[in-house]
């Protein structure tokens, strides 16, 4: 057996111990690439075969692979070459494996194209680096986990967070984690190797990149994607403390706006912000989402937080008027029936999706938002973005996405917001003459 003795950044220290998952996350410059990519090569020359004869297996993969150019392949050939390794050394790369010591083999996969069956071609390999794991989905991580059951074998995963709910993140910073995962956190400051290159590349996106500095360079969840339509009205309120610990005012009106989806698991979202209208302040103190859910699921999340006929009122977009294809009863119907004042937003026909961004563009400063309680509403607003035809150059409308639901409710409050009217000054001669 070989030993191949590699400087390691000392952030990276607690994953050289044996466990059967081993994380590391963060933003770009940290090393994590390099770092697993000489684990795996070490790994691979320590462990040139059992009794027998067989080398270590290997793959590395990603969600979506269409060409080797998107793996890890070359990190990996670089590596070698650094290394100094080669064919003496039982390392020989060929076009789309790299053959290590004792007839192992790494090899290159994107987890899109297994299925339930094709996926068992994996049994028997004991190391799997998932590189830009935050694209990962739940149903290839289902089928990838229980696949990799060798004795010894290892998962290891590296990415930048995207989202809180990305199945990954989820995994291993979520409440519950697999047993025995080791997870660290590395952005550039931990880097012992670090460049001026990368220090000039770091300094110019924080100057021409604001927005998403944050995310790409120090490992943060994306707020706000490049082109999205409240980009720069969410950082302003941001930089403005707007978004923070909010109150109710247990004497006003709660306002509940809706976007209406369906039953069924193919249902799109129902989607509702909370808001309070305070003088010219709107106050958005909370948010609600789910799928497929009956009407009964939403009235109990409303009770659940206090939002009970007497002191709530909603207001739905057109459609709450038709009947549910489920259910042959409107939303507007069954709502008022539980005992709540309904309002229906008129069609605006065509430009209705535009007419409700510009509006919440426009009221977007005079809105507070209670951190903890709209969080994921504002990571759907930071996400709502244009359909763009690259080949045109053209943008196409509101993508609809994930993030297009709680955004639509947004648009529906903004649309429905009526800033109260200013009083006329008062006239001091009138009232001297006693006409006021």
């Amino acid at each position: 057996m070989s030993v191949l003795q590699i400087p390691t950044a000392e952030v990276f220290v607690p994953l050289l111990a044996p466990a059967r998952d081993k994380v590391a996350h963060g933003g770009r410059g940290s090393g994590k690439s390099h770092f697993f990519a000489g684990m795996m090569i070490e790994d691979s020359l320590a462990h040139p075969g059992d009794n027998a004869g067989e080398g270590l297996r290997s793959v590395c993969i990603r969600e979506v692979q269409k060409d080797l150019a998107q793996s890890s392949k070359l990190l990996l050939e670089t590596k070698l070459s650094d290394f100094g390794l080669g064919e003496a050394d039982g390392f020989k790369v060929f076009r789309d494996v790299i053959r290590t010591p004792g007839d192992g083999l790494i090899i290159f996969k994107g987890m899109n194209d297994y299925t339930a069956d094709s996926i068992k071609s994996l049994e028997g390999f004991k190391r799997g680096w998932w590189e830009e794991a935050h694209g990962a989905t739940q149903n290839s991580i289902g089928l990838y986990r229980p696949t990799m059951r060798a004795s010894g074998s290892q998962m290891w995963w590296s990415y930048n967070p995207r989202r809180k709910t990305d199945p990954v993140d989820v995994m291993f910073r979520g409440s519950e984690r697999p047993t025995g995962a080791v997870v660290v956190k590395a952005n550039y400051r931990d880097n012992p190797w670090w460049t001026a290159e990368l220090e000039q590349e770091r300094q110019d996106s924080l100057r021409m990149r604001p927005d998403d500095y944050p995310h790409i360079w120090e490992g943060d969840y994306v707020t706000v994607i490049e082109g999205a339509y409240y980009a720069k009205v969410l950082n302003a309120a941001r930089a403005a403390g707007r978004i923070g610990k909010v109150a109710a005012d247990p004497l006003m009106t709660i306002r509940l706006f809706a976007d209406i989806g369906g039953t069924g698991a193919r249902a799109d979202a129902f989607t509702m912000w909370a808001a309070q209208f305070i003088g010219r302040e709107v106050r958005a103190l909370d948010y609600y989402e789910s799928v497929g859910q009956p009407l009964d699921a939403h009235l109990a999340w409303m009770r659940s937080k206090g939002f009970t006929p007497d002191r709530a009122q909603i207001w739905l977009p057109h459609d709450g008027a038709t009947q549910d294809k489920v259910y042959a009863v409107s939303y507007e119907s069954a709502l008022r029936q539980a005992g709540y004042t309904v309002t229906v937003v008129p069609n605006q026909g065509k430009g209705a999706a535009s007419a409700r961004i510009e509006a919440g563009r426009r009221l977007f400063p005079s809105i507070w938002f209670n951190a903890d309680t709209c969080d994921a509403g504002l990571d759907a607003l930071g996400w709502y973005h244009e359909r763009k035809d690259d080949s045109r150059g053209i943008g196409l409308g509101p993508e609809h996405d994930w993030a297009s639901h709680g955004a639509d409710a947004f648009g529906l409050m903004a649309v429905a917001y009526e800033a109260p009217k200013q009083s006329a000054p008062l006239d001091l001669s009138k009232l001297m003459r006693g006409v006021v």
